[in-house]
């Protein structure tokens, strides 16, 4: 799944392409939107910004209406010059921008809405979410509050893919974070230290920062999918197991966390 860092990328490059103008041309290939009509709605709109918080990603139009995505596990935003191939074969793309010889693509859906503001504000699956690791604006405090308002026996590492204690941390940033904060995760988040949470936040924050800003993810991939081999801290074998009730693979050395 794309996590915070690939979400901020994407709207880091759709940004320049169509925040501040008017798109050129919109089209949704895609069968489900055949009667909402969105070309129409949009027509003649500008686009006054684009932004992400979390994995949610965001096209403001003039006239109080916004174009929601979630990519889950499926999904992929790519801008392509007009008239190149893109990256997946066109009977997947659901939403096509083109404006000043740019396609802005959102390929796969699967979450792709367009919202008055009224909804969007009392949206409830958006009203809920955490602070934004990746924002300029990062409120760590409310993060310990959330925290400490769900379930103690709750592992941290499952803890911290709950979009509602902090959005934008993915299965991937999970395992990175607690190793390098040297945490096991699989400790209830009633035995983890507010200082051991910042820890991991600390660690975290910084490199997703700057993958949002170069697309580099892999560069900081030490214990991730990397099950079996050896721990690059201490040598010991990393280990892998499904946590939570999504069963989303942990990875951790036990050598090194704890």
């Amino acid at each position: 799944m794309p996590e915070g860092d690939t979400i901020h990328y994407a709207a880091n490059r759709i940004r320049p392409v169509l925040e501040g103008h008017v798109p050129d041309a919109i089209r949704t290939p895609h069968a489900r939107f055949g009667k909402d009509r969105w070309p129409e709605r949009l027509k003649g709109r500008e686009v006054e910004s684009v932004t992400a918080h979390g994995k949610h990603l965001f096209l403001r139009f003039a006239g109080d209406l916004t174009i929601h995505s979630h990519l889950r596990m499926t999904g992929a935003w790519r801008v392509h010059p007009e008239g190149a191939r893109w990256h997946r074969a066109p009977r997947r793309a659901w939403l096509v921008i083109t404006r000043g010889g740019q396609d802005v693509v959102q390929f796969d859906g699967p979450v792709l809405e367009l919202l008055t503001e009224t909804r969007r504000r009392f949206d409830l699956r958006l009203g809920a979410l955490g602070p934004d690791i990746i924002a300029e604006a990062f409120d760590e405090r409310a993060v310990l509050r959330r925290l400490r308002e769900d379930d103690p026996t709750r592992g941290i590492g499952d803890a911290l893919l709950d979009q509602r204690i902090v959005a934008g941390i993915g299965n991937l940033w999970k395992a990175e974070g607690c190793w390098l904060a040297e945490v096991d995760p699989w400790r209830a988040t009633a035995t983890v230290s507010d200082d051991e949470v910042l820890r991991i936040v600390h660690e975290l924050r910084p490199r997703m920062q700057e993958s949002a800003r170069d697309g580099n993810q892999k560069r900081h991939r030490k214990i991730y999918n990397n099950a079996g081999r050896a721990c690059p801290r201490c040598g010991e074998r990393i280990l892998g197991r499904g946590q939570g009730d999504d069963n989303r693979t942990t990875y951790w050395c036990p050598g090194c966390q704890s």
